[in-house]
């Protein structure tokens, strides 16, 4: 029986469209959720185990995990893409920003890794080709933020884990990041916005979510990459 990809935060965007895509080519998906919009009805409908998950403490990422084993036995991939974009302006509480960006960003991907490795090479021994964790990133991984300081450094912290589970979790389980800039726009970036966004790339496009699965898509393809960053970023890194 083929094992599903878990795709966490997959609610809205990315998420949302890697979830579509994904099961549109017959793999099963779980995907958590934290708020549930109506495009969870929707991922319902396609087959998709949708799994409420909020991973605000140490228990509610174990409680998640204890649910998670309760509906699979094995995983083809966990695609770690629940994030919150948050900023210092935002949080008068700065030793509480930095704590939720580092369990949403770091801890809650770290503890899923470690606790459902077993899930992953599961997968391994049956079909005898690697499974996958993929990490979501940030193109702020190489240059910092002066205005999300604190969510910079989680995302940081996640491409290290990259490295560090690639090599903890060889040969079985292939272990890669995607780190992405501008992919969509929110529905309320205004016009001056959208435009001074747009002139930090060299392609200068707002390239939509199929950039990510085309990225996610060879991840998954290949037994052979692992350890690795895919910056998706239109050179922004030149500018």
């Amino acid at each position: 029986m083929t094992s599903p990809i878990l795709i966490t935060g997959a609610g809205q965007r990315i998420g949302l469209a890697l979830a579509k895509h994904l099961r549109s080519a017959g793999q099963k998906v779980i995907i958590t959720y934290r708020t549930r919009h109506s495009s969870i009805d929707e991922l319902e409908s396609l087959g998709i185990t949708c799994l409420p998950a909020d991973f605000k403490s140490n228990e509610t990422i174990f409680d998640f995990i204890a649910t998670l084993k309760s509906h699979t036995q094995s995983l083809k991939a966990i695609i770690h893409n629940a994030s919150s974009w948050d900023c210092e302006a935002n949080n008068p509480d700065s030793a509480d920003l930095f704590d939720n960006m580092m369990r949403i960003h770091a801890k809650a991907p770290y503890l899923i890794n470690l606790n459902c490795a077993d899930l992953l090479i599961a997968h391994q021994n049956n079909e005898h080709t690697p499974a996958d964790i993929i990490h979501l990133t940030d193109y702020v991984v190489e240059t910092g933020s002066p205005k999300h300081l604190a969510y910079a450094a989680s995302k940081a912290a996640l491409d290290n884990l990259t490295r560090s589970f690639s090599a903890k979790f060889a040969p079985q389980i292939k272990v890669n990041s995607v780190a992405p800039s501008l992919i969509i726009f929110n529905q309320d970036d205004d016009e001056a916005y959208r435009k001074k966004t747009l002139k930090k790339s060299l392609m200068g496009i707002e390239p939509g979510c199929q950039e990510i699965i085309n990225s996610v898509e060879l991840l998954l393809n290949s037994h052979y990459i692992t350890g690795r960053s895919i910056p998706v970023d239109g050179g922004r890194h030149l500018k």
